[in-house]
């Protein structure tokens, strides 16, 4: 339980160190007198063994804050330093050597001086640096020497607590340390009943409210969830996430107020009520353990985020609640013991039975999750290998890891070992509970997504979702830290590191740089978008232009806004790319000849928007492919074919090969039918019927009229066409199906035939089929062959 003090002390620690690097200071010239009186005593403690861990932790946080204020100093009148160095820089270089035209008075002065204001500025800016240095030095040795006292801490061998002498021992130290805490309680027992009677009301009032949050707390909130559910309330699982924080609510107000009912009497001493006021916290911590539990191994296994057997889900809340309450009990020994020194093995002997119930609980628990596997689909077929998800591996690791942990843990004390035997279960016990805080958070902000979406419980299967549980993961890492044994200020000093961020050429880039450039550009993206939308639907609709010339204009607005945006994001963010010039001059020429054909669709996209052969929603051919064009990019172009499949173009075809815009400035276009009839049919009459059948088509243009032309004597037929055009194009083939139709009924009605293909076959010797030449090939007396026919 002390590691779990300590990791609650150490996130409290945090959050404090947090909220205050929240606050921006203006950087201020620091005191080097007195930091060299702070640096010399760092030195000093540093160098002495015996000097304490609080004493080494003090002198950190004081080398802590100069280090800070020393890295605000170096930026010190860095514009003006910049300006000076630029006007240095345009006078040129002083002449040199023998021969050189000497330099006029004038420059030579103005050179002298613009150096001897440079040093003026330059002097504090390097003492803060050579400062800023040796503080940075002076903190990474007292976190080596507090490592390795931890670690020593870790390696320290008690006797073992399996050897009964040390158990009377064990209980008379816990006597003592229970009877020191009742023996506080107030003498005066007249006094005590006075106290007593006159707050007895509010004594009962707060005894019967505790006791009553916490014997139906839980029940209330489950009668909730429960209505919720019958009256199919509107994103359910968001609303069952939110009430079932009443099982943690309800019952830990209910402690607070009993134990505030027990305070008023004034019966209990300092250590009995700082051990009372303990109790809440303790009980809001198991309780919010067991709703971690009631979440990842839900009842319910639509609600399950991990998918186990019914018994088996059963069985791992019940050894999480034997958790808790092993929990307990070393919380109440750990404070039963605060400000008593007991024997070296009492707290090892007194443990033992705890931690032996714990580490049983945890190996069920392990054991429960290293046999998880994914639920088979019923469609599967059963010659496929099931796969397994990532979740199931990562589970049953953790299973695995909670078995080893389990049996290691109580060896590691009976050896002996108790510092490392409490710094290795408990920490991986809390380890497992923020894990699966952080699965229920992701459901929960799943579902509030498919919320706001519309999705509903399909959105748990998006995206986003698994990005959300990315960002807890990360935001979990520095608590399971400290409850490894990290301390506040190694999380800290990561934290330093990483804002002060990295060395890019002569520029130094910081998150912040990053950030800045992510707000600019999402700036730019968002105002991008706001005015192509505008434009699209509002302005452009408005104008003569057709579509195809609206989208590309649209488009144009897309890439120069994203440029530009990227271009002053990179530029506001003070990111400074001169260091790549080198390296873009030397990748150029392989770049240029790997990439010339991307290069050449960009520019062939370019073209296609500025000049515009081709628009979106054009009826094109292109390549032997035949469709509509659907979308106009920088690379390529997207053709949706008749076939409703997408023909992926490159834009350079589209400029230096062929192409056919079937509806390029306008929808007319030509149509030919082609029909044939028999010889003696009257052709003058077929004409007319054919232009008559022409002109009742509505698609069909009146100007130019429709022709009926009388091609030529085929072999078969006489062959005529009709040609007509259409008001759209797009409507050929329906057009054609029409006319066809409607000659071929005219046809029958006026009784002209359409004639078939008639040929005469002649066979070279029919003889060669008589059954008796089959027989006898020499019947017939032909031994020759026959010649062929001319």
């Amino acid at each position: 339980m002390t590691q779990m003090l300590r990791f609650a002390l150490g996130l409290t620690a945090l959050l404090v160190w947090l909220t205050g690097a929240a606050v921006a200071q203006e950087p201020a010239l620091p005191d080097f007198n007195e930091w060299e009186t702070v640096a010399s005593t760092a030195e000093e403690a540093i160098d002495v063994t015996d000097t304490t861990e609080a004493m080494l932790e003090v002198q950190r946080a004081r080398l802590v804050e100069y280090r800070t204020e020393f890295d605000a100093a170096r930026n010190l009148n860095a514009a003006r330093i910049n300006a000076l160095r630029e006007q240095l820089a345009a006078l040129g270089t002083p002449p040199e050597g023998e021969g050189a035209e000497p330099e006029s008075p004038e420059v030579a002065a103005n050179r002298e001086e613009l150096n001897r204001q440079l040093n003026t500025l330059l002097t504090p800016v390097q003492r803060a640096e050579a400062a800023y240095l040796r503080a940075d030095a002076l903190i990474g040795q007292i976190d080596v020497a507090l490592r390795e006292r931890q670690t020593e801490q870790l390696m320290e061998v008690v006797p073992t607590p399996l050897n009964p002498m040390h158990w009377q021992t064990a209980i008379n130290d816990l006597a003592v340390a229970a009877g020191g805490i009742a023996a506080e309680a107030p003498d005066e027992a007249e006094t005590a009943r006075r106290s007593i009677r006159s707050s007895l009301p509010a004594v009962l009032a707060l005894t019967v409210l505790g006791l009553v949050l916490i014997f139906r707390g839980h029940h209330w909130s489950t009668a909730i969830v429960g209505r919720l559910q019958r009256f199919g309330a509107r994103g359910f699982g968001i609303w069952r996430f939110v009430v079932s924080l009443l099982r943690i609510i309800l019952p830990t107000v209910g402690m607070v107020l009993l134990v505030m009912g027990i305070l008023t009497t004034g019966l209990l001493g300092p250590r009995g009520s700082a051990l009372l006021q303990l109790l809440p916290v303790i009980g809001g911590a198991m309780l919010g353990v067991r709703w971690v539990a009631e979440r990842v191994f839900s009842r319910d296994e639509d609600e399950a985020l991990i998918l186990l057997p019914r018994p088996e889900r059963k069985a791992v809340r019940f050894y999480v609640s034997i958790i808790t309450v092993t929990v307990l009990f070393g919380a109440l020994l750990d404070a039963i013991f605060d400000g008593v020194q007991p024997a070296e093995t009492t707290e090892a002997v007194l443990r033992l039975p705890l931690l032996l119930i714990s580490a049983f609980a945890l190996f069920r628990i392990g054991r429960i999750l290293h046999g998880h596997s994914d639920p088979t689909p019923d469609e599967a077929p059963d010659s496929e290998e099931p796969r397994v998800s990532t979740l199931s591996r990562v589970v049953r690791g953790l299973g695995l890891g909670a078995m080893i942990v389990a049996i290691v843990s109580p060896l590691l004390l009976i050896s002996g070992y108790y510092n490392a035997a409490v710094s290795l279960l408990p920490p991986y016990v809390i380890t497992l509970v923020l894990l699966g805080l952080v699965m229920t958070l992701q459901r929960f902000l799943a579902d509030v997504y498919g919320a706001m979406t519309g999705q509903g419980v399909q959105a748990r299967d998006a995206l986003m979702p698994v990005f959300f549980g990315l960002i807890l993961l990360l935001l979990s890492l520095p608590f399971m830290a400290l409850a490894w044994g990290a301390r506040v200020t190694d999380l800290t000093e990561l934290w330093a590191l990483f804002s002060r961020g990295f060395a890019f050429g002569e520029t130094r880039v910081r998150p912040t740089d990053f950030l800045s450039f992510a707000v600019i550009f999402a700036i730019g993206y968002g105002a991008t978008r706001l005015i192509q939308g505008a434009l699209r639907s509002n302005v452009l609709p408005k104008t003569r232009m057709d579509i195809g010339g609206q989208n590309a204009i649209v488009s144009g607005i897309g890439y120069v806004g994203i440029f530009l945006a990227a271009l002053l994001a990179i530029t506001g963010a003070g990111i400074d790319l001169s260091a790549l010039a080198y390296v873009a001059g030397a990748l150029s020429v392989g770049i240029g000849f790997g990439l010339q054909n991307v290069v050449s669709n960009f520019v062939s996209g370019i073209i296609l928007l500025i000049e515009r052969p081709i628009s979106e929603g054009d009826w094109i051919e292109v390549g032997g492919q035949m469709g509509y064009v659907r979308d106009i990019s920088v690379r390529s172009t997207r053709i949706e074919t008749f076939d409703r499949t997408d023909v992926i173009v490159p834009n350079a075809d589209l400029i230096s090969g062929t192409v056919t815009n079937y509806t390029r400035g306008n929808t007319v276009g030509r149509l030919i039918v082609p029909v044939g009839v028999a010889y003696g049919t009257d052709t003058k009459r077929i004409e007319s019927i054919l232009e008559e059948i022409a002109r009742s088509q509505p698609i069909v243009l009146t100007n130019p009229p429709p022709a009926v032309l009388f091609l030529n004597f085929g072999a078969d037929a006489l062959e005529f066409e009709v040609r007509c055009y259409l008001r759209d194009v797009n409507w050929m083939m329906k057009v054609k199906n029409d006319i066809n139709h409607a000659i071929a009924a005219r046809f029958k009605k006026e009784g002209i035939e359409i004639p078939f293909a008639q040929r005469d076959l002649w066979l070279r010797n029919p003889e060669a089929f008589r059954p008796e030449a089959a027989e006898n090939p020499q019947a017939d007396g032909s031994n020759e062959k026959p010649e062929p026919l001319k």
